[in-house]
């Protein structure tokens, strides 16, 4: 077979629905494998039927690459430069260290992240981890602003309340965990109720921290994560637009562009015919 053959053929195979259904079949089987391993009397009785098992996934997730490498032609450089790629490759190399010795616990380790390969063959998933990736510059910022509230409000804190509940705010230390705890929205009406006696108007100090920096600063994190996730929308999109377009005939793309020439030049003389008329 020829080289373009087989590129072309695995370009087919790893584009088809039963190519992913597969590799994630393969995948869940892996994770059920995992699973099962974690109970000492299934390894004792069925130690060689795991040992089968682990060895049949990992020659179905070498021969997936091997396609899929296959699919770029072969091009391993182009192949790794997808950070996806790159991922699934270094799981699966890690797979094929010995499982005794200095490399065990890797060994190990890579077999519990061959269950994560889930996330690099999902679009979904892919889409979401990427997002989140690309929120982390602004939620810094977000968490910066969030780091403040929680700083103010702790000094402010201890300095009511010290005295009234010392078990939440005796020091800024305490005083820092316990608005953490208010922030997930869990007791705090309980450290409220502490100092309500001694500081009847303390309700304006938990309401405000919690408008502020619950429903305002949190819902930030959201907007940012939503905003990252349309903008990545919006670039698969444009890059699968520009992907379909570079598969398609040239003939075809030339023909279009042609049309299109022709369609700006009758514009072109529409107008300068209305013009001659007018004058």
């Amino acid at each position: 077979m020829s080289h373009a053959f087989i590129v072309a053929w695995s370009r087919r195979v790893s584009d088809s629905a039963a190519f992913h259904a597969a590799v994630i079949a393969v995948i869940l089987t892996n994770a059920v494998l995992v699973g099962l391993e974690t109970s000492r009397s299934l390894v004792t009785t069925y130690g060689p039927l795991f040992s089968i098992g682990n060895a049949v996934v990992l020659a179905l997730f070498i021969a997936e690459l091997i396609i899929r490498a296959a699919a770029q032609g072969f091009r391993v450089t182009r192949f790794l430069r997808d950070g996806w790629n790159l991922f699934d490759f270094l799981v699966v190399a890690l797979s094929l260290l010995p499982g005794v010795g200095a490399f065990a616990t890797v060994a190990r380790i890579a077999r519990i992240l061959r269950v994560a390969r889930l996330v690099s063959v999902s679009p979904k998933l892919r889409l979401i981890v990427g997002t989140m990736t690309r929120s982390i510059p602004s939620l810094a910022h977000v968490s910066l602003l969030l780091g403040l509230l929680l700083y103010l409000y702790a000094v402010v804190g201890v300095n009511l309340f010290a005295t009234a509940d010392p078990r939440h705010w005796q020091s800024l230390r305490a005083g820092l965990l316990t608005l953490f705890q208010i922030l997930t929205l869990e007791g705090w009406v309980e450290v409220q109720a502490a100092v309500m006696d001694a500081a009847p108007w303390a309700w304006l100090y938990f309401a405000s921290f919690v408008i502020i920096a619950v429903f305002v600063v949190v819902n930030l994190f959201i907007a940012v994560v939503l905003n990252n996730l349309d903008e990545i929308r919006e670039e698969d999109r444009l890059a699968a637009l520009a992907e379909e377009e570079k598969r398609r005939p040239v003939e075809e793309r030339g023909f279009e562009q042609h049309l299109a020439a022709v369609r700006a030049e009758l514009d072109r003389l529409e107008a300068l015919y209305r013009k001659q008329r007018r004058t």
